[in-house]
């Protein structure tokens, strides 16, 4: 639901945001933080995606949350595999580059 109300024309703008940083960070393939940390990965997983889907879920004006629900189960109907997020990908990849290159800097 959340991929079709940031295609929708009539989704405003924060919540266009919030619902595509949510999708592609729930569809990548990777985390923020891996799952093999103890704890932490699976914070992520367990606090961050609802928070951002509750979020923008709750800003989506009511008309849109109708039409982009009936767009996903109609989408689902017709597919069979999972969708995947490249741009999630990128995102993570991107979030950890920086990390990195701060603690460079401030390492150096």
């Amino acid at each position: 639901m959340l991929w079709f109300a940031c295609k929708h024309p009539q989704t405003p703008l924060l919540p266009k945001w919030v619902a595509a940083l949510a999708v592609a960070y729930a569809l990548s393939p990777i985390d923020l933080i891996p799952d093999f940390i103890p704890v932490l990965g699976y914070l992520d997983d367990a606090i961050l995606v609802p928070a951002l889907v509750w979020l923008a879920v709750k800003w989506l004006p009511l008309h849109v949350k109708e039409d982009c629900h009936l767009q996903a189960q109609a989408w689902m109907q017709t597919h069979e595999a999972k969708p995947v997020s490249r741009w999630g990908v990128v995102w993570v990849l991107s979030v950890w580059s920086l990390c990195a290159y701060v603690l460079w800097l401030w390492l150096a």
